[in-house]
C-alpha cells in the first residue's frame, strides 16, 4: 500500500522533470534597454522632450518560442515596451542582438507582444488548452526571475476566470506557482508540458502566493492576429462605467437590476450616435445578458466592427432597445 503510493509520487516527480526538460529549449531570456528621462521633479517618464536629462533603464523578462521555423517568440508587451535595444538569450547560450530581432506586433490591452528572431535550430513549445484546466490542476512556470536563468516553479491552478486585473479584455488564470520580476512573458505549462498560459502579473512588488497568467486560449488567438496584421482591432462603444451605488440606483429607479452602469458617453462615439445616455444601465448586448461592468467590454471587443448590434438599456426603470453601429477602438482614447 504505502510503497505503491510512494511509487506513484515518484512518477509525478518524474513527470515534472520531463516537463522541465522538454520546455527548457523553448524559453528565452529577454534583456532590454529603455531610454528614460528625468523631470525636474525627479519623476520618470517615457517621453523624451529635448533639453531634459536622458538616462538608460535596464529591464528583463522572459519569452517562449512558439514557431521554430519562423522564429516567433511570444512575450508580454510590458517586457519590451519603450525599449531602444532588445537582446534575446537562447537556452544553448546564443545571444541574439537587436539587429536580428523584429517586433512583429503588440497588443497593449492583453499585454502581449510577438517578436521574430533571426536564428535557426529553435525548439517551439506545444500549445495546450487552458479551457481544460480546473482548479487544483498542477502547473509549472518557467522564466528568469531576478535574472536567474530558466527557473522552474510548481503550483496549482487557484482560479480560472479572474477578472478585473489590468485591462477589461480578458479573464486570467490564477496560480500559486512562485513568480517574480523577470518571469513576465514566460510559459505556464500543464503536467503534459503543454503551453496553457503566459505568465503576466503578480500582486504587489514581489511574489506573495498569487500569480496570474493569460490563458492559452486567448494568448494563441492574439498571437495569430498579431502575426497577421501586427495589431488587434477591437469593437468599441465609447461608454465609461461606474459602480452603481444604492442611493443612485434608487434615484434612477434601477434598484435590484444588474448590468453595466453608464457614467459617461464619449462625444462622437458609437454609443453617442446610438442614443446611449449617462445614467443608462445596459442589461443586454447582442443577445447576451450583461451582469456587471466587467462583462460588457469583453462582449463589445468581440463584436464585428461596422455591424449593427441591438442592445437593451434600462432608463428610469423602463427597458429601451437601441441599435449601435460597432466602431473600432482607437489606440489612444483622448478625453474630450
Amino acid at each position: 500500500g504505502k510503497q505503491a503510493e510512494l511509487v506513484s509520487l515518484a512518477d509525478t516527480s518524474k513527470a515534472f522533470r520531463l516537463v522541465a526538460r522538454r520546455i527548457e529549449p523553448s524559453v528565452v531570456h529577454i534583456d532590454t534597454v529603455q531610454e528614460m528621462e528625468r523631470n525636474g521633479a525627479d519623476e520618470w517618464a517615457f517621453q523624451f522632450p529635448r533639453g531634459r536629462e536622458r538616462l538608460e533603464g535596464r529591464g528583463q523578462g522572459s519569452g517562449v518560442i512558439v514557431d521554430a521555423q519562423a522564429g516567433y517568440i511570444l512575450t508580454n508587451f510590458h517586457v519590451v515596451r519603450g525599449a531602444t535595444r532588445v537582446q534575446v538569450h537562447l537556452s544553448d547560450g546564443r545571444a541574439i542582438d537587436n539587429d536580428d530581432i523584429e517586433i512583429i506586433g503588440f497588443d497593449e490591452a492583453t499585454d502581449l507582444a510577438v517578436l521574430r528572431v533571426g536564428a535557426g535550430e529553435l525548439t517551439a513549445a506545444i500549445w495546450g488548452s487552458s479551457k481544460e484546466l480546473e482548479v487544483g490542476d498542477w502547473v509549472l512556470a518557467v522564466g528568469n526571475p531576478y535574472g536567474l536563468d530558466r527557473t522552474v516553479t510548481l503550483g496549482i491552478v487557484s482560479a480560472t476566470q479572474r477578472r478585473g486585473i489590468g485591462g477589461g479584455y480578458q479573464k486570467f488564470l490564477q496560480t500559486d506557482a512562485a513568480v517574480n520580476p523577470g518571469n513576465s512573458g514566460g510559459p505556464l505549462l500543464n503536467i503534459r508540458g503543454e503551453l496553457v498560459g503566459i505568465t503576466t502579473a503578480i500582486v504587489g512588488e514581489a511574489y506573495q502566493g498569487i500569480s496570474f497568467a493569460i490563458p492559452s486560449e486567448l494568448a494563441q488567438n492574439i498571437y495569430e492576429r498579431l502575426k497577421q496584421s501586427g495589431h488587434v482591432a477591437r469593437g468599441w462603444l465609447g461608454v465609461q462605467p461606474q459602480q452603481l451605488s444604492q442611493d443612485v440606483a434608487e434615484r434612477l429607479n434601477l434598484k435590484g437590476h444588474a448590468g453595466f452602469f453608464v457614467a459617461a458617453v464619449l462625444r462622437g462615439s458609437p454609443a453617442d450616435a446610438a442614443g446611449v445616455q449617462s445614467g443608462d444601465l445596459i442589461i443586454e448586448f447582442n443577445g447576451q445578458k450583461v451582469s456587471d461592468n466587467s462583462e460588457l467590454p469583453l462582449l463589445v471587443a468581440d463584436a464585428p466592427i461596422g455591424e449593427n448590434v441591438k442592445m437593451t438599456v434600462l432608463r428610469g426603470g423602463q427597458p429601451l432597445e437601441l441599435t449601435v453601429k460597432i466602431g473600432q477602438r482607437p489606440d489612444r482614447l483622448a478625453p474630450k
